[in-house]
């Protein structure tokens, strides 16, 4: 398990290096330029722009933009914004709370709701039950999660006369708000993913239960609900984690938008507007830190595997 974990890694600090220098050419191929993005509509002499582009560091080549970038990452310093004119680390980790507490609410409602879904349709394999949870996972799959957030605000507005509060609320500061503030962008980010793990989930669970060793237990007479939820669940989780380690990226990616949808001052959020604002030196800090969230999330599913699956463990 440790020289797993020691190649996984190695692997995702390779994989962060190749994102940070593809990202660091990438931005800078984008339209727009980013000291016109500040000044907006001001009339600004040429001599003004030249020195705000020698203090952005832009009118340097761009290898040594990249060189002077990781000097100061390795320093802990990944630049200041352009648009908010404060240190970038000191934005993103404001903001990054959010963005987790967001998507570890939505990934535990999808998992909590696609795991029953799919379990339930398994058990009551084509029955009714079976074929309305079915459908229901295909449409899920179909929805977009940026129009369900607005159909989720436009129904609690107009039917149930009941909007989220506006300002954001933190967790330990108002719980209560702070859930009520969640609640919607969460079921919105978690839907597609609850769809994809009810509909593996049945079929994982299904091949289980046709298995020999599950024959077994029932021959000999164990419980349903230990057969289910002992033996046959714990077997059938293996592709389940594989799925959410690789849907993680798109939860992360539905941020951005929902965020922005759901006026929420996220990481998010944060990208949108770095983009907007071409701010270089933001988007980059941003974009590592998603690309290092999802590193780290595929590396503790990858040693999961060895709990759920004890064969790995002695395999490696």
């Amino acid at each position: 398990m440790l020289q797993m974990f020691l190649r996984r890694l190695a692997y995702g600090f390779l994989i962060l290096n190749i994102m940070t220098i593809t990202l660091f050419v990438v931005v800078r191929l984008i339209p727009g330029d980013p000291v016109r993005a500040q000044l907006g509509d001001a009339a600004v002499s040429p001599e003004r722009i030249k020195q705000i582009t020698a203090e952005f560091g832009l009118d340097r080549p761009v290898w040594e933009q990249l060189a002077s970038w990781y000097t100061g990452a390795v320093r802990g310093d990944f630049g200041t914004s352009y648009s908010l004119g404060r240190p970038v680390g000191e934005v993103v980790f404001a903001r990054l709370p959010l963005t987790i507490e967001l998507t570890f609410i939505a990934v535990a409602l999808a998992v909590t709701i696609g795991l029953l879904m799919g379990v339930v349709s398994a058990v009551r394999r084509n029955g009714w039950l079976d074929n309305v949870l079915r459908v229901t996972a295909v449409t899920g799959l179909s929805v977009p999660n940026f129009w369900l957030g607005l159909l989720l605000i436009t129904f609690s507005s107009v039917v149930l006369r009941w909007v989220p509060p506006l300002e954001y609320r933190g967790f330990f500061t108002d719980p209560v708000a702070n859930l009520a503030q969640m609640a919607m962008p969460a079921a919105a980010l978690g839907v597609v993913l609850a769809a994809s793990i009810a509909r593996l989930s049945r079929s994982s669970m299904l091949e289980v239960l046709g298995a020999d060793f599950v024959r077994t237990l029932r021959a000999k007479g164990a419980p349903e609900r230990v057969v289910l939820f002992k033996h046959a669940l714990r077997n059938s989780m293996l592709p389940v984690l594989t799925l959410i380690g690789v849907q993680l990226g798109a939860l992360l990616g539905g941020t951005v938008i929902l965020e922005q949808v759901f006026a929420l001052p996220g990481l998010g959020r944060t990208v949108f507007e770095a983009v907007n604002n071409r701010d270089y030196p933001l988007l980059q800090m941003c974009v590592l830190l998603y690309g290092a969230i999802f590193i780290v999330v595929n590396i503790v599913v990858d040693m999961c595997y060895g709990w759920v699956n004890p064969r790995m463990r002695r395999a490696d």
